[in-house]
């Protein structure tokens, strides 16, 4: 299975992750900052900006496009618990 890197620039640690592998899942286990509620792209959360690596994580759906815009976050923020990573690397950190 291909592999990933994943970065949690808030505190400093990188991860080599398999393809497909939800954001949200590698916070968990490594204690990074970020959090979730529901974890089903509902609440909003789990905002995370996407400081590199934007083009290796899945697109949005639409019911992460409308809670980002109802959250009114930036041009490079995700739902942590609805981004995956598809390869190569992508460094993140909490909104």
């Amino acid at each position: 299975m291909a592999k990933a890197q994943v970065t949690f620039a808030d505190i400093g640690e990188t991860v080599t992750v398999s393809a497909g592998t939800r954001i949200i899942e590698v916070s968990e286990k490594v204690n990074a900052g970020l959090v979730y509620g529901c974890r089903e792209g509902d609440c909003g959360t789990c905002i995370m900006q996407v400081l590199d690596g934007w083009e290796n994580l899945s697109q949005p759906s639409v019911l992460e496009e409308k809670v980002l815009r109802d959250n009114n976050v930036g041009r490079h923020c995700r739902l942590a618990c609805q981004a995956q990573i598809l390869g190569g690397s992508v460094t993140v950190k909490p909104a």
